[in-house]
């Protein structure tokens, strides 16, 4: 998987949890059981927490221009 496809899936799943935590909201505001929709979540979230390690390890190898600079900036 590239940086960029990473960065991506991070993306469309941050979007996916806001979905879900709206839907959330609507079932409890109608008291209707949310336990198996939190677990979801709680899945979903965990692997946008295994996606962003797997992201910060692409960029470390990954390297670059500014690696030691603060935005690139100087290096004295």
């Amino acid at each position: 998987m590239g940086l960029d496809h990473v960065r991506s899936e991070i993306e469309h799943m941050r979007v996916q949890v806001g979905r879900q935590r709206k839907e959330i909201l609507q079932l409890q505001r109608a008291g209707i059981s949310t336990a198996a929709a939190e677990l979801m979540l709680q899945r979903m979230l965990a692997k946008i927490e295994g996606l962003c390690d797997e992201r910060d390890r692409l960029k470390k190898e990954q390297g670059g221009p500014t690696k030691g600079r603060v935005l690139g900036g100087r290096s004295w």
